[in-house]
């Protein structure tokens, strides 16, 4: 079940950030985040608040999170997106997030057909991702769910972290 992320899941949510993070120091990243820089404890205290954090539940365990909302960041403004869109218009993905322990289960795919449905129930035009431009099995998930990648850009994550991001849109 996908449902809005309420306070007492902060720690659940900080928590697959954790194993996420610690399982790719120890076996390689497809993501560019940093275990203690991004994401960490405080996503969840911020994001839960303002209604915009989102977590896949199954048997009362937390096993996918990603943040639903209309914030594009500066470097959207650089990319020539097909399908124009401000403001309410646009439903961005940030923070996907599914553990190790939880991978190949289909999560991501539910993740990404529930935002699509939510960004339908808006009345957006359109939605927009941005992920490390390296991490290929998000960029398939989009992909293998119609969005197209739409540019790449480089950029500094939580203004630390050099990356060079992919920016994908999907047509409402």
């Amino acid at each position: 079940m996908i449902r809005k992320a309420v306070e007492s899941d902060i720690n659940a949510i900080a928590d697959t950030y954790n194993d996420l993070l610690t399982y790719e120091e120890k076996h390689g990243s497809n993501s560019n985040w940093k275990l203690g820089v991004y994401p960490t404890i405080k996503v969840p205290q911020e994001k839960i608040p303002t209604g915009t954090m989102y977590v896949l539940e199954e048997d009362g365990e937390i096993c996918a999170s990603m943040i639903l909302n209309h914030f594009q960041a500066e470097e959207y403004k650089e990319i020539d997106w097909i399908y124009p869109g401000e403001g309410e218009e646009i439903l961005v993905i940030h923070t996907l997030c599914i553990p190790p322990q939880k991978a190949g289960r289909g999560y991501g795919q539910q993740m990404v057909d529930y935002a699509k449905d939510f960004a339908r129930e808006l009345g957006c035009k359109a939605m927009r991702i941005d992920t490390y431009a390296h991490n290929e099995p998000a960029k398939s998930l989009y992909q293998k769910n119609g969005f197209r990648i739409a540019g790449y850009y480089e950029s500094l994550l939580e203004g630390l972290i050099k990356e060079e991001l992919a920016f994908l849109e999907y047509k409402i």
